[in-house]
């Protein structure tokens, strides 16, 4: 370690403290680690996911405030999970706890892609309320912890309340919704490493008050990571009474990742109710004529080879983006049209999968 490293640490941990004592955030965030480079700073935190709601302070402040108490040019803040206060979050292949994760959901449903991009996240909302529609008490969980969507195309930006050290979830057309999107600013780039992933999903599970729920709704991020395994070892009883749905776009390039997204299901033994095509056609407003733009029937046709189940296909539409940047899914917004009517169906399909399973 250098002379100037040896000075500058001190500093950067005295500052540290006297910042998170001056802001009532002394206990929450924990300076984990600090590493010194190039006339750089690199800070590691640790805390639990709820207190995220303070991470945009950290970010916007403590980093200007070491930065001029230590002449360095830069300070970057990033930041780990810990399960409870004080306690660090078990890594993924860890004993698994002996409390049952979520015992009051009878079933999940992931909806996952293996990649971006497909329309995935748009689906699972629109699902999400085709069960409350079919009479099933539903939660929605927005598990893309780097670009969660949820927020905004359920058009809230409330926080949702702590009550006994759980996160209430936020509520909206009957569903019970959580996503880190609502304890972190859309506008603001958080720095995440290391098993904040992993920690933050168990925790948003395992810290949330979800309740009694018939079906729980999970929007998986894209590709097949930390998230895909956490939730298949937390939820894996859930998942077998549920299961996956994987939603692709007919051209080659994203079957391809369906595909891996499939295996990756297989291999944790989690059931795969079936495929839907998504952006399958588009359908002219004005000649009303169908138009292929992504090719059309490749997921089908995919299915039919995995001997899996097409649940069916959802056009490439202008109302259903517009539904979720003006944050009513459009099968609120317009019911009566073919894309809410599509989605409902999809959403009865899958309903009477899970009742079979509980018979």
């Amino acid at each position: 370690m250098s002379h100037e490293t040896d000075s500058i640490i001190p500093l950067i941990q005295q500052g540290c403290a006297a910042f998170l004592k001056q802001n009532d955030l002394a206990g929450r965030f924990t300076l984990h680690d600090v590493v010194i480079k190039n006339g750089e700073a690199f800070l590691s935190l640790e805390t639990p996911v709820r207190n995220s709601t303070f991470l945009q302070k950290l970010q916007q402040e403590l980093g200007g405030l070491l930065q001029g108490k230590t002449g360095l040019k830069n300070v970057t803040l990033s930041f780990m999970t810990t399960s409870s206060e004080g306690a660090s979050h078990r890594p993924l292949g860890g004993s698994p706890s002996s409390d049952p994760t979520l015992p009051d959901v009878k079933a999940v449903i992931a909806i996952a892609s293996g990649k971006g991009g497909v329309g995935k996240s748009t689906t699972a909302l629109n699902l999400a309320c085709g069960f409350t529609q079919h009479g099933l008490k539903t939660g929605l969980l927005d598990a893309d912890i780097y670009g969660p969507s949820l927020p905004s195309m359920l058009g809230t930006s409330h926080k949702p309340e702590i009550v006994s050290g759980k996160l209430i979830p936020i509520e909206k057309w009957g569903l019970k919704t959580m996503s880190i999107g609502y304890l972190v600013d859309e506008t603001q780039a958080l720095i995440w490493r290391g098993p904040m992933v992993m920690g933050a999903i168990t925790q948003l599970l395992d810290d949330v008050e979800w309740g009694e729920l018939d079906v729980m709704v999970v929007d998986l991020p894209p590709g097949t990571g930390d998230a895909q395994l956490t939730l298949t070892k937390k939820l894996g009883a859930q998942l077998k009474k549920g299961g996956a749905v994987i939603v692709s776009t007919p051209q080659d390039i994203a079957l391809l990742d369906a595909r891996r997204a499939i295996t990756l299901f297989e291999r944790t033994e989690t059931p795969v109710l079936g495929l839907i095509e998504n952006m399958s056609y588009f359908c002219c407003p004005h000649c009303n004529e169908p138009t292929a733009i992504f090719g059309h029937g490749g997921v089908k046709t995919e299915a039919a080879k995995l001997g899996l189940p097409f649940l069916g296909e959802i056009p490439l539409s202008v109302d259903i983006r517009q539904g979720a940047d003006e944050g009513t899914p459009i099968i609120l917004a317009d019911p009566d049209s073919e894309e809410a009517t599509t989605y409902r169906n999809l959403a009865g399909k899958l309903a009477h999968m899970l009742e079979a399973r509980r018979s």
